[in-house]
């Protein structure tokens, strides 16, 4: 079991080395390396990009370890803690490809089945062609970032794929989308036999023994839901959306979400299916410079310097074309790797990363969308300090 670096973490014991007395108050008191780390890395942040509240949580050889700051919503002062539920954006991406391949893993679908198997509506459209493992790795042939407005709702999106023509060859460009992965859920969803939001909840979350993570947020759990705030500090919340669900939907807490990483670390506490569901998530099926694209999640050979990995989080890998390597076969996880997911919804941002060799990983959640960089600056100091 790894060990925390307490060499390297001493550098960061005293609080005010590196801030003033008014910002150390903001943070919880560094009783320990890692917490004197932690709040070293996120309290500046904060305060230049102006976040009301923020919730890291880390584990380190199965123990868990949370950091909260800041209140979850400035209207009633209610302080963030790890049970505070936050929008995770497209990290929801990784969960969507995990019951994708839990239904391989279950012999309800294969990855190379064509789309229009699974959706008979869309026979006659260019999905006759395109294969459920294109959609699940943005591969498709150029589907948007998003829906056009216009078709941006469950009652139209039908129509929107039948006309769709691809803009390149499937499978030679990636093309970051949220209709081609949601599609790619969807027809998971399809080939289980329920509904999406139901087979997820039903299913999927409880198997991973996931109780606090939801796709709608119950009354019950309301309490517990964090007010995002946008770029003009307005409060907001995600807007339904077509396959919103699928792509962008999830509402869950820094535990919860700590408790997902460690499954994704450990899957020997899971069922079968579900271990290779995992396994599947986790493989690479092409490249695009530093990034090996699985499923959901994006990899990377570990040790990373940290501009390789704001270049694969950039906004060029998210907005345009990138044509790809394909690992044929597919190339199982290294012994080497940290994988990651960004996301983001208006008024929040949230940003995971682990090391499997090292049995390490983050979790950081915050009611702002804030710049990707800084999330990934934070989690690379972090979990540098750990595994180095």
């Amino acid at each position: 079991m790894p060990s925390i670096n307490l060499n390297k973490l001493k550098s960061f014991s005293a609080c005010g080395l590196f801030f003033s007395a008014a910002s150390c108050l903001a943070a919880p008191q560094a009783d320990d390396p890692l917490q004197a780390l932690v709040n070293a890395s996120v309290t500046p942040v904060m305060q230049q990009e102006n976040i009301a509240g923020l919730a890291v949580a880390v584990t380190v050889g199965g123990k868990a370890h949370y950091f909260n700051y800041g209140v979850a919503d400035k209207k009633t002062g209610q302080p963030v803690s790890e049970n505070t539920l936050f929008e995770i954006g497209s990290v929801s991406k990784t969960f969507t490809a995990t019951l994708a391949a839990y239904a391989q893993a279950n012999g309800k679908l294969a990855f190379s089945d064509k789309a229009s198997q699974h959706w008979p509506a869309l026979k006659g459209s260019a999905f006759d062609t395109i294969s459920l493992l294109q959609l699940g790795t943005y591969s498709a042939g150029g589907l948007p970032l998003q829906f056009p407005a216009a078709a941006d709702a469950s009652d139209k999106m039908l129509g929107y794929y039948r006309q769709w023509k691809p803009t390149y060859p499937a499978g030679s460009h990636r093309l970051y989308s949220n209709p081609s992965i949601g599609l790619f859920g969807y027809l998971a969803a399809k080939s289980l036999g329920q509904p999406f939001d139901r087979v997820m909840t039903d299913t999927l979350l409880p198997k991973l023994g996931l109780k606090h993570t939801f796709l709608s947020v119950p009354a019950s759990e309301q309490k517990l839901y964090a007010q995002g705030y946008d770029k003009n500090d307005q409060p907001v919340r995600v807007t339904p959306g077509a396959l919103d669900a699928e792509a962008y939907g999830v509402k869950t807490s820094a535990a919860d979400l700590l408790q997902y990483v460690e499954a994704n670390l450990d899957t020997a506490r899971l069922e079968t299916p579900l271990q290779k569901a995992i396994a599947l998530t986790h493989a690479g099926y092409y490249t695009v410079g530093d990034m090996t694209q699985g499923l959901g999640w994006e990899r990377y050979a570990y040790p990373i310097s940290l501009d390789r990995l704001l270049a694969g989080n950039s906004t060029p890998m998210a907005m345009e074309a990138h044509k790809v390597n394909w690992l044929n076969p597919p190339q199982p996880e290294p012994a080497n790797v940290l994988l990651n997911k960004t996301g983001s919804t208006g008024g929040y941002g949230a940003y995971v990363a682990f090391v499997p060799s090292k049995k390490v990983g983050i979790v950081i959640l915050a009611n702002r969308n804030y710049p990707i960089p800084e999330r990934v600056k934070m989690a690379h100091k972090i979990l540098g300090a750990l595994t180095e």
